[in-house]
């Protein structure tokens, strides 16, 4: 049995965040990874009053701490959140947190009265969602074509949409490949270790530019490198990064974001409360990915879409599997996901072109698939030995000349931003949640995910997959 990969990526995520103690949650179905000894308040009154409610709560409590209850770096910025210490979080590790669990418990009485949700974990938004990607990335040769391919059109620097990518950072040759000529953005600060291997996941953010590109020729696209070389970023700082990101350029036509977090609840991340606010007010469309998870849990900000306020300003958007005829083993799925489109087995840019570049696997692959589906799926995908998390198994290294294979719905959301954009182009209009709406009520396709007839946006250009049994 190979070993479990959710515990193999939240020690990488720990490795990129050192300085962060982090466990998973809420319990021993570790739904989501969050900062450990640390919950979320509004700034002002409201952090007055969990600070005091907790430390009321564990002055009466066995095994809490009141002592350690305190401001931790009160943030007055324009995500409006404080930091409160609830305890000393110690080393990182994958058990829970007893004292966060403590203090979420000491608020739910005046949560309860006031009708507001006052408290949160501090939790880690990730690319690789649950900690784990469909796939892991696998060389493609520059004679193979990209899926999606390029679709006809041109780029008209007057009239193009403008779409941003909140991720990580381009690779610095990524101009060496032609559709990215009219890519802008932030590099990728750190894109190999000291021995010249490509760090893990540093492509995402090229990768998801180049299926943006093929499907809409006609974009402005900016990428922005919000999430570290394992993209992964603490809720309270991700909402101030999403400010930091569309403040430097001004509001998009589109938000393309394919990361993000489940939390055991069905409102919303407290972090990010101030920017989907501001992003309501907004033209601005957010297209969201569901996650890797293969839960019906709501996953944020995805599952904005189904709160009333949010529904038009947020896509949430879920993968098909590599015939596009079902969804697929890992997408996230339920009546809070609105669009599904092909997520396996794509094909685009992870690097530049100017030398091949080495990538070592570093997690392992399952014998068969971890949900319990019985088609050739990717949670398989690549076979490989690996160098596991615990030092374990040989070095598998290969060589990326540019393309690669990778699947997931990190890469189903720029499909479907693409097609928007391309909406937008072709019917000359300028609201990009008109030109969603649009999209949908004339989309003719479905798939079925889970026993459901869900609506699927295909693009003209992209080739089915044949899949095949285990």
């Amino acid at each position: 049995m190979a070993p479990q990969r959710f515990h193999e990526q939240f020690d990488q995520i720990q490795r990129t965040l050192p300085d962060v103690p982090l466990a998973m949650g809420p319990d021993d179905s570790a739904e989501f990874i969050y900062e450990k000894g640390v919950v979320l308040a509004r700034d002002g009154e409201e952090a007055q009053v969990v600070e005091d409610t907790v430390r009321t709560h564990f002055t009466a409590a066995a095994g809490l701490v009141p002592d350690h209850v305190r401001r931790a770096g009160p943030r007055t910025n324009r995500s409006g959140i404080t930091r409160i210490q609830v305890g000393d979080p110690g080393q990182g590790g994958r058990t829970g947190d007893h004292a966060v669990a403590g203090a979420l418990r000491a608020l739910r009485e005046a949560e309860g009265r006031t009708g507001r949700r006052l408290v949160s974990r501090n939790h880690v938004v990730s690319i690789s969602v649950n900690a784990c990607p469909g796939d892991e990335p696998v060389p493609v040769p520059l004679t193979e074509p990209l899926n999606p391919s390029p679709s006809e059109g041109a780029h008209d620097p007057d009239g193009a949409v403008g779409v941003l990518v909140v991720d990580t950072g381009l690779m610095h040759d990524h101009r060496s490949f032609p559709l990215l000529a009219h890519t802008g953005g932030d590099l990728q600060m750190r894109e190999t270790d000291e021995d010249g291997v490509l760090q893990q996941y540093v492509g995402h953010g090229t990768f998801i530019a180049g299926l943006l590109a093929a499907v809409a020729p006609n974009t402005d696209i900016t990428v922005r490198g919000t999430l570290n070389d394992a993209g992964a970023i603490l809720e309270d700082a991700f909402g101030e990064r999403l400010f930091d990101a569309v403040e430097e350029g001004g509001w998009p036509d589109i938000l393309s974001l394919s990361a993000g977090t489940s939390n055991g609840r069905v409102d919303g991340l407290l972090g990010l409360d101030a920017f989907m606010r501001a992003l309501r007010d907004q033209r601005t469309l957010l297209v969201a990915a569901a996650g890797n998870n293969a839960s019906a849990t709501p996953f944020w900000p995805a599952a904005y879409t189904s709160l009333p306020d949010y529904a038009d300003a947020v896509l949430s958007v879920g993968a098909l599997r590599g015939d596009g005829e079902f969804g697929a083993c890992f997408s996230n799925h339920g009546p809070w996901v609105r669009v599904y489109a092909p997520g396996e087995r794509l094909t685009s840019a992870l690097t530049g072109f100017d030398a091949p570049v080495p990538y070592v696997y570093q997690h392992s692959t399952y014998d068969a698939c971890r949900y319990g589906f019985g088609y050739a799926c990717t949670c398989r995908s690549p076979r490989h030995s690996g160098v596991l998390s615990d030092g374990s198994g040989k070095p598998d290294q290969v060589m990326f000349e540019g393309f690669a294979s990778w699947s997931g719905t990190s890469f189903a959301t720029p499909v479907v931003a693409g097609l928007v954009a391309a909406h937008m182009t072709a019917h000359k209009e300028s609201d990009p949640r008109a030109a969603a709406r649009q999209l949908l009520a004339g989309n003719t396709e479905f798939a079925e995910v889970r026993g459901a007839h869900v609506p699927a946006l295909l693009p003209a250009t992209w080739r089915p997959v044949p899949v095949g049994p285990a």
